[in-house]
């Protein structure tokens, strides 16, 4: 028997793979390049292979037309501006994001932070909204903030994640751990498929494309790239070329022919 949440995740993954282009960061940095024009960002990520797209309910509204590709739609936010970096409050319900079309949710916990038992209680709340009208939950899991010493400790973010899964999250997205084999055991000890955040902007295609495959290597679902893919000088090219690594399983040298060809 087929449920909600299955159908809703089929509609943001391919083959069981998430290749996913966040788009949350104007709520949080204003207008920045890539994201100047969000309907264009989403229309190149889309004809490149992406399986969804990640913005907030506002994004949404504001598109012309419906996109060819998964929406996630995210509900936590914060600014650059407010007093705080790592607090994120709710400014969206599960139940909007039904009304708007939306195929999942997302929430972002700052774990290690002052501000982590108000974050943690959003969690628990929206992951019952999720259970009772069957919309599938991603949670960011970050470590971050006054008591996390090394955000990419193995320990740390395995211990992150699983908070993620532990609070009903459906898929966990965290941060890289630097190597396919310790990143192996965070994926290990979450209970629900885990997916890479895209961190930093990189201007290394091969460095991008080896992150990807290490972290599907070591079990991962698939990644969520953001600036690495709408700041790219390319967007349509290196999702395809994360498509050929990530939903493909092809190796890196794949993923660079990719760009080399297009590049032409």
């Amino acid at each position: 028997m087929v449920f909600g949440k299955q159908v809703r995740i089929s509609r943001i993954t391919r083959d069981g793979r998430m290749l996913c282009v966040p788009m949350d960061h104007g709520i949080t940095n204003g207008p920045m390049p890539g994201l100047v024009d969000p309907a264009e960002a989403i229309r190149r990520v889309s004809e490149g292979g992406a399986t969804s797209v990640l913005a907030h309910k506002g994004i949404v509204k504001a598109l012309p037309t419906p996109p060819p590709t998964g929406i996630i739609i995210h509900l936590s936010a914060n600014t650059s501006l407010g007093p705080s970096s790592t607090r994120k409050v709710l400014v969206g319900s599960v139940e909007e994001a039904m009304r708007l079309g939306a195929d999942a949710v997302s929430v972002h916990i700052n774990i290690g932070s002052k501000e982590e038992p108000e974050m943690l209680e959003q969690l628990g709340a929206v992951s019952d909204s999720c259970d009772e009208l069957q919309m599938p939950l991603i949670a960011m899991m970050y470590p971050r903030g006054e008591n996390v010493k090394d955000p990419s400790s193995p320990e740390v973010v395995a211990h992150v994640a699983r908070v993620g899964a532990e609070a009903g999250a459906d898929i966990v997205k965290t941060v890289y751990t630097g190597d396919r084999e310790s990143f192996r055991s965070v994926v290990r000890g979450c209970p629900c498929p885990v997916v890479l955040a895209g961190g930093p902007r990189l201007d290394d295609d091969t460095a991008l494309l080896r992150t990807a495959f290490d972290a599907v290597q070591a079990g991962a679902m698939g990644v969520t790239f953001g600036r690495n893919v709408f700041q790219h000088s390319d967007p349509t090219l290196v999702v395809r070329a994360l498509h050929r690594v990530v939903i493909e399983g092809r190796d890196v040298r794949e993923g660079l022919e990719v760009l080399r060809r297009g590049k032409k």
